[in-house]
């Protein structure tokens, strides 16, 4: 089938990777209904996609509303009565230790990382197997191989997905629809620069994880900084599945990335977690000591 009769939904399409992905996939001849919530922020993108001659239509998708998200599906499937793939996409973080961490952010965490996503999938199904088959890519994280500090939640959530996915994939593979994880590396983008990725416990001063959160978020700021990897680097990828006869059901992006999960999978796992952690965690335990904020154990 030319890609250009295949439809493709791509969610969170309306900024940052999703843009990037939906106009990568439109640029590559799919026709594209890129899944936004505000239609006033899509308005540059769907500008670039017609002046491009690109095949991209928005359509208003909340992946937390089960209404909006059938919607989104029979609006797809009245105009073009089949889908071909869904790339999930929409994602949410938030960064604080776990104990500051709010219970109402982690279950909204859930709800847009794992839900969200399973919902989509549920409503779109019946659209793929319509078609003879397809593609479904759910966009996952290096943190969902590999946990890390101030992000548990997050990286909980990324586990689950990525679950999921091999799960439904075994399903799904005698309908012909292949089910692929992709796990980006850090890739600097604006959600870095907003204010609300770092949650309220994390700024409250009598945290007993004060000092420690913020001397490692200078640690992360400085990895963002130096990172190499782009939302178009991810896009890529993700056109790659679409178009490979057999995708593989998880793909790594990022020299770095790739790197940290060979080592996790080769190494003991106490000598990976010393490399990887330990360092750090020594620095930063000294420090508290010193600071009075971490009692100084008394050896017997």
């Amino acid at each position: 089938m030319p890609e250009r009769s295949r439809a493709v939904l791509v969610t969170g399409a309306s900024r940052g990777l999703g843009r990037a992905i939906a106009l990568h996939a439109a640029s590559a001849g799919f026709r594209v209904w890129a899944g936004i919530r505000d239609q006033a922020a899509a308005s540059e993108m769907i500008s670039t996609a017609q002046s491009s001659g690109f095949d991209l239509r928005p359509v208003t998708l909340d992946v937390t509303d089960r209404k909006s998200i059938q919607e989104a599906c029979c609006e797809i499937a009245g105009t073009d009565g089949t889908l071909y793939g869904v790339v999930n996409n929409a994602g949410v973080t938030g960064r604080s230790f776990f104990e500051d961490y709010p219970e109402e952010h982690v279950r909204k965490v859930f709800e847009v990382n794992l839900f969200g996503p399973m919902n989509v999938i549920r409503c779109a199904l019946p659209l793929l197997r319509a078609n003879g088959g397809g593609r479904i890519v759910n966009i996952g994280s290096i943190g969902g191989r590999i946990g890390s500090n101030s992000v548990a939640p997050y990286a909980a959530s990324k586990f689950a997905l990525e679950g999921f996915s091999e799960s439904l994939g075994i399903e799904l593979r005698p309908f012909g629809i292949y089910v692929t994880a992709i796990a980006p590396g850090v890739i600097r983008t604006d959600i870095w620069d907003e204010e609300s990725r770092i949650l309220p416990g994390a700024r409250n001063p009598r945290s007993p994880y004060y000092q420690y959160f913020w001397r490692m978020e200078r640690q992360v700021e400085r990895l963002v900084s130096s990172s190499t990897l782009t939302p178009a680097d991810v896009a890529r990828q993700v056109v790659h599945v679409l178009q490979t006869p057999r995708p593989r059901t998880r793909y790594v992006v990022g020299g770095r990335a790739a790197l940290v999960v060979f080592l996790r999978k080769h190494l003991p796992d106490r000598v990976f977690e010393s490399l990887y952690f330990g360092a750090i965690q020594r620095i930063m335990k000294r420090n508290l000591e010193a600071d009075g904020n971490l009692p100084v154990r008394q050896e017997r």
